[in-house]
C-alpha cells in the first residue's frame, strides 16, 4: 500500500484504533495529552511504526504499560511534515498487533486547528476552536497514518474549560464536571472505521435544538434557533438518501453551525456535519447543501477514495447522490437544473486553472503535491458529468440507481480506486448491457485528460430557460421591458442561473447594472449565493457601488467558495487591487489557515 501524500510505512503496518486523551488549552492554543495507536503488521519482520506528523511537539513514546520506546523525528518535508518513527520492542510478524502511546502537544501553527478569540465568534463571549483535517491536516493534530486508505475506529476523552462544550465526529458519551480546576471532561466513541481526515473536534459555547429523531442542530446561542429552522428538513434528506443508498450506519446525524470563519460550505465529519453560517438565508433556499453532506455518509465516509488522486470518487459520487435526492424531492427537472449550475462551476474552475493544467484531470497526479493546491470544483462536477454520462450509456437513471446501491454494498467500510470502480462497473453491467455499449466508454480519456470533458451533457433546460431569457434581455436590450415582477416566483437557484449568465457575458454598462439592482434588490439579498454573483458582475464591470459591499462580504465570512474568487476578481480589477490586498492583510486572522494560504497565493503575496 502506498500514498503519495503520506510518509507513514503503510506497506508494513496499518492502524486499527486510536484512543485520544486531550486537554484543550485556549491560553496556549494547544491540545496536550497523548494518543494510543493500535497497529497491525501487514508483513513479517516489522521493526518500527512510522507515522505522519507535522507541527507537533513529540514528548515521549512508550507502551501503555509505561515502558519507554525509542523514536526518531525524520527530516522535514515542506508539505508533508516530519515523520515520526517509533522503534518497536520486538519485531512484529504478519497479523501481530501492538499499541504504542505517544505523549505530545500540538502547536499554535497546527493547520488543522482554528483557534478563535471571543471577538471572532458569533456571540463574542467565549473562545472557540474547530478542526479541519481534510485533506492531510490530521497529522498536525495527532501523529497518525494520515492516508484515506487507512480506516480506524476511535475513542476520545477531551477536557475543556467550563462552561464550554466539546463535540467530535463520534457518538457522544458522558461528561464529568471537574470543580477543582473548573473544567469539564467529555467522552466519545466511534465504532465505525473511518479515515483520519474525518477526525473532527469542536469546542465552544454552543447549545442544541432537536430537529429530527436522530439530529440535533448545535450552534452558538445567537444562531441556534435560526439554524434549527433553516435545516428542519434534514430527516427528510436522510430518509431519501437511505432509500437510494442503503441504511445509515453512523447512528446520530448532528449538524454544527460554525462561526463565520469556517472555510467550506460543509464538512461531512461522521455524526457531526460542520456547516457554514453563509447557508442561513431565512427561507431554506440553501439547505440543500445538507443533502450533499448527508450523501457523504455513504460516498466518502462509508466508501472512501483510496488516495486523494481518486477524490472524484468521494465528491463526484456525492454530487450525483445529492442531486438524486433533490430530484426525488423536487422532480427530475430540479435535478437537471442543479446540474446546470454545477456545469457552470466546472467551467469556471477549468478557466481558472487553465484548460491544459494536469490538476483538471479527473485523476490528477499528486506526487509531492499538497492536495489543497488541487482543490476545486473539478472532482465534484467533472465527476458528476462522468457519472451522468455513464447513466445515459447504460440506459438511464433507474438502472444506474441500482448500480449505486450495489457499489455501496460492495465497497462499504473500505476504500476504492478509480481502477476498482471501473472493474466493478464493467462486471456489474456485463450481463445487463451489450458489450459494444460498454466498449464505447473511453476510460483513459475520462480519467486522465485535463480540461472540460469531450462529452457535452444534455440537461433538461426547462427551469433554466426563463433565467437565460431574462439575462438575454439585459445583455442585448439593456433590460427593456423588464420589471420587478420578473423574478417574483423564482427559486433562489433560478436567480443564481440568471446571474451566472450575466457573469459569463461581457461587462454590462453601469446604468444597466444600477437598474438591475433597483428592480431586483440584489444588494439587499440575504442569500450568499446571490450576493456573491452580484458582486462578481459588478467587479467585472468596474461598477464601484458593489466594491465596498464585496469587501465587507469577505470580512464577514471565510468560506473559500466565496472569498477566493472575490479576492481574485478584486485583485485583477482597476479599482479593487490595492483594497483587496489591504483587506486581506488586515483581516486574514479571521480565516482558517487553509483559506489564508490559498488566498495569499491568489493575491501573489509570496512572503506571506
Amino acid at each position: 500500500m502506498t500514498d503519495p501524500n503520506s510518509q507513514s510505512n503503510l506497506d508494513e503496518v496499518i492502524s486499527r484504533h486510536l484512543s485520544f486523551h486531550w486537554t484543550v488549552h485556549f491560553d496556549k492554543s494547544t491540545l496536550e495529552g497523548y494518543v494510543d495507536v493500535t497497529v497491525e503488521a501487514l508483513q513479517n519482520g516489522v521493526k518500527s511504526v512510522v507515522l505522519d506528523s507535522k507541527e507537533l511537539v513529540i514528548k515521549r513514546t512508550l507502551l501503555p504499560s509505561g515502558t519507554d520506546l525509542q523514536h526518531k523525528i525524520k527530516s522535514e518535508h515542506a508539505v508533508f511534515g516530519k515523520a515520526l518513527e517509533v522503534i518497536l520492542p520486538n519485531e512484529l510478524n504478519k497479523g501481530d498487533k501492538i499499541t504504542i502511546r505517544i505523549e505530545y502537544s500540538t502547536t499554535p501553527e497546527s493547520s488543522a486547528i482554528q483557534w478563535l478569540q471571543p471577538s471572532q465568534t458569533a456571540d463574542k463571549v467565549h473562545p472557540y476552536l474547530f478542526t479541519q483535517c481534510q485533506a492531510i491536516h490530521a497529522r498536525t493534530m495527532v501523529p497518525c497514518q494520515d492516508a484515506p486508505a487507512v480506516k480506524v475506529t476511535y475513542d476520545a476523552t477531551v477536557t475543556v474549560p467550563s462552561p464550554l462544550t466539546a463535540l467530535m465526529s463520534a457518538i457522544r458519551g458522558g461528561k464529568q464536571v471537574n470543580n477543582s480546576d473548573n473544567t469539564i471532561t467529555y467522552t466519545f466513541k466511534q465504532d465505525v472505521p473511518m479515515s483520519s481526515y474525518l477526525i473532527a473536534l469542536a469546542v465552544g459555547d454552543v447549545e442544541s435544538r432537536d430537529i429530527g429523531p436522530r439530529t440535533k442542530l448545535w450552534s452558538e446561542k445567537s444562531m441556534v434557533d435560526q439554524g434549527a429552522y433553516e435545516f428542519a428538513e434534514t430527516e427528510t434528506f436522510l430518509k431519501t438518501a437511505e432509500d437510494l443508498m442503503g441504511p445509515y450506519v453512523w447512528g446520530q446525524y448532528d449538524l454544527l453551525l460554525l462561526p463565520p470563519s469556517f472555510p467550506y460550505g460543509g464538512m461531512e465529519n461522521p455524526c457531526l456535519t460542520f456547516i457554514t453560517p453563509t447557508l442561513l438565508a431565512g427561507d431554506r433556499s440553501n439547505a440543500d447543501v445538507v443533502a450533499h453532506e448527508i450523501s457523504h455518509s455513504w460516498m466518502g465516509n462509508l466508501v472512501t477514495n483510496k488516495t486523494w488522486e481518486h477524490f472524484w470518487l468521494n465528491e463526484g459520487m456525492t454530487v450525483y447522490a445529492e442531486r438524486k435526492i433533490y430530484g426525488r424531492l423536487h422532480g427530475e427537472q430540479g435535478r437537471h437544473f442543479h446540474a446546470v449550475i454545477g456545469y457552470k462551476s466546472l467551467r469556471d474552475s477549468i478557466d481558472n486553472f487553465g484548460e491544459d493544467n494536469p490538476l483538471t484531470a479527473l485523476m490528477p497526479n499528486l506526487n509531492g503535491i499538497d492536495p489543497d493546491d488541487a482543490f476545486s470544483s473539478v472532482p465534484y462536477e467533472k465527476g458528476f458529468v462522468f457519472l451522468f454520462y455513464l447513466e445515459n450509456v447504460v440506459g438511464g437513471r433507474d438502472i444506474f440507481e441500482e448500480f449505486i446501491k450495489a457499489y455501496v454494498e460492495k465497497f462499504k467500510f473500505s476504500t476504492v480506486s478509480s481502477q476498482e470502480f471501473k472493474d466493478f462497473f464493467l462486471s456489474y453491467f456485463s450481463s445487463k448491457v451489450d458489450k459494444s455499449v460498454l466498449d464505447q466508454i473511453d476510460w483513459n480519456t475520462w480519467f486522465n485528460k485535463p480540461g472540460m470533458p469531450d462529452y457535452i451533457p444534455k440537461f433538461d433546460m426547462t427551469l433554466s430557460e426563463a433565467s437565460y431569457n431574462l439575462a438575454q434581455k439585459w445583455i442585448t436590450e439593456g433590460g427593456k421591458g423588464t420589471s420587478s415582477s420578473d423574478i417574483e416566483n423564482w427559486s433562489a437557484g433560478q436567480i443564481v442561473v440568471f446571474l451566472d449568465k450575466l457573469v459569463a457575458g461581457d461587462p454590462l454598462p453601469h446604468d444597466v447594472l444600477a437598474k438591475v439592482d433597483e428592480l431586483y434588490k440584489l444588494s439587499a439579498s440575504k442569500n450568499s449565493e446571490i450576493r456573491f454573483r452580484w458582486y462578481q458582475i459588478g467587479i467585472k464591470a468596474e461598477y464601484t457601488p458593489v466594491f465596498d459591499h464585496a469587501l465587507e462580504f469577505v470580512k464577514q465570512q471565510g468560506r473559500m467558495k466565496f472569498v477566493r474568487p472575490l479576492y481574485r476578481s478584486l485583485y485583477r480589477s482597476k479599482h479593487g487591487k490595492d483594497a483587496a490586498v489591504k483587506t486581506f492583510l488586515s483581516h486574514h486572522k479571521m480565516y482558517h489557515g487553509i483559506a489564508q494560504k490559498m488566498v495569499a497565493k491568489d493575491l501573489e503575496l509570496k512572503d506571506f
